[in-house]
């Protein structure tokens, strides 16, 4: 049994789709022992309604006072970096939440980090994890659709101060160090890299829509934002041999129809939608040149033999991190959501801002294993 201790007890953490509520889940793999965040009534709440036993205020006293193996790092985007290097110094595996940093050369000091120590990392999101994303990616690697000339994915929303009753404070995320990128986009990111592989260049539009925002409703509602950062990125992905994506990271889509992600190979096209629940996320829509002699058409495909695994998903959302660092850990599942991969999604949205200034398309100098 793996013991896990927990570094921010915030909306992630608490709310019904978050991790706490759904480790119960897990409770053959992995025992919750140590929550930490320095609010000290939300952390005395939270123990109490999911049974850790042990709270702490700071980073530093959980990891000197526990006997955890796994810490799960759910700090604001900007903490990334510095707090899971002080996870992996203790000599904990680590689960974080997106982004693994914000910096190259903290994402390297992680990975160097952890393979010297022999410690795992795994970092959201857990996209491709999806029985319906690994679906199509076998379907793409078995040549199904022919040669993928492009795709393009929607990963965006409309932000934090436009969404119905927002919990907290929002304005963290329209400010330099955090925005829509980081946030959303790098799922749309992590999406193209599982299905498509490493990419090798990258190009963008990105900038800043409106100099404020307002929020709309919730205990913040009113309140004026400056932003700081940019809040709307569109991203251009060059996978080599004519192979290209697009992906959105913006704060600007408060409502759209059809699929999430689409790609377009030689002789068909794949379509998926969003994979919440509450969206009927199961489906694959297939289209081929030749889907009977001579005709084309969209196919109907037997998809049964995912449900299991899908209700597995549905019923962990996001615990499902967990359960797949815990079987990473264990031995017992290949590692999807590794560091490499998440470096090279840092860097791809590094350089998409970088591109964005200067006006130039970026070689990419990361990569990782893909198969």
């Amino acid at each position: 049994m793996l013991k896990l201790g927990v570094l921010g007890v915030g909306a992630i953490a608490t709310v019904d789709y978050g991790v706490l509520p759904n480790l119960h889940h897990i409770a053959d793999k992995v025992e919750l022992v140590a929550l930490c965040d320095p609010v000290e009534e939300r952390t005395a709440a939270a123990a109490k309604r999911f049974g850790a036993r042990e709270t702490y205020a700071t980073l530093d006293e959980m990891l000197d006072a526990s006997d955890v193996d796994l810490v799960l790092n759910l700090t604001p985007i900007p903490a990334h970096g510095a707090t899971s290097l002080k996870i992996l110094e203790a000599g904990k595996h680590l689960a974080t939440e997106k982004p693994l940093a914000t910096t190259m050369e903290e994402a390297d000091a992680l990975i160097e980090l952890a393979a010297a120590s022999g410690l795992k990392i795994v970092c959201s999101p857990p996209n491709m994890l999806y029985p319906s994303r690994i679906e199509a990616a076998r379907l793409i690697r078995e040549g199904v659709i022919g040669k993928v000339a492009f795709a393009k994915v929607r990963a965006s929303h409309g932000g934090p101060a436009s969404m119905m009753n927002w919990p907290t404070d929002p304005t963290w995320f329209y400010q330099e160090g955090s925005g829509p990128l980081f946030d959303v986009g790098v799922y749309g990111i992590h999406e193209m890299l599982g299905l498509l592989g490493p990419a090798r260049r990258v190009s963008a539009f990105s900038g800043v829509t409106e100099p404020t925002r307002v929020v709309r409703s919730g205990p913040y509602a009113g309140k004026e934002i400056t932003v700081t950062t940019d809040d709307n990125t569109l991203i251009m992905l060059d996978f080599g041999g004519g192979t290209f994506a697009v992906v959105d990271g913006t704060f600007n889509v408060n409502a759209a129809k059809g699929p999430r992600l689409e790609v377009f190979g030689r002789a068909g096209t794949l379509n998926l939608p969003n994979n919440l629940p509450v969206n009927g996320g199961r489906g694959i829509d297939l289209f081929l040149l030749e889907a009977a002699a001579g005709l084309s058409g969209w196919v109907d495909l037997d998809l049964a033999h995912l449900e299991p695994a899908q209700q597995r998903v549905d019923k962990l959302r996001r615990a499902l991190l967990v359960d797949h660092l815990a079987d990473v850990v264990n031995g017992t599942a290949e590692e999807v959501m590794g560091g490499d991969v998440a470096r090279h999604a840092l860097e791809i949205m590094l350089k998409a801002h970088e591109s964005a200034r200067t006006g130039q398309a970026l070689e990419l100098t990361t990569t990782f294993n893909w198969s």
